[in-house]
């Protein structure tokens, strides 16, 4: 249990926790690729309606690093990302019509964004 001091203060070394460009770079990858207007896989521009913004780079940036530091590493992994695709995606992005009468799940979208990562 932390108090209040404490909790501020994991909330800033979190922040400052370096990461590496491969992470940033695959963080970035998978939002864009995410967004039907900027995506170069077919199946989400047929199927998303609209995609993750800047704010979902950011939230799986955060995330990782806190991740990282909770499994005591001092750099977030590709492999961080990943896990916490789903999380920070999901809300993110919605699906269109034709992608529901598909039986097109959100979380079958963000595993084939997931997929050039992994």
């Amino acid at each position: 249990v932390l108090n209040a001091g404490e909790f501020e203060a994991a909330q800033r070394v979190v922040r400052r926790i370096p990461v590496g460009d491969k992470v940033v770079e695959a963080i970035l990858s998978l939002v864009r690729s995410g967004r039907p207007e900027t995506t170069s896989l077919a199946e989400i521009g047929r199927h998303v309606a609209w995609g993750p913004g800047p704010r979902a780079s950011q939230a799986l940036m955060l995330a990782s690093r806190a991740r990282a530091l909770l499994d005591g590493r001092l750099s977030p992994s590709v492999d961080d990302v990943l896990a916490l695709a789903g999380p920070a995606l999901r809300h993110r992005m919605a699906l269109n019509f034709s992608a529901r009468a598909d039986g097109v799940t959100m979380e079958s979208v963000i595993q084939l964004l997931c997929q050039p990562l992994g």
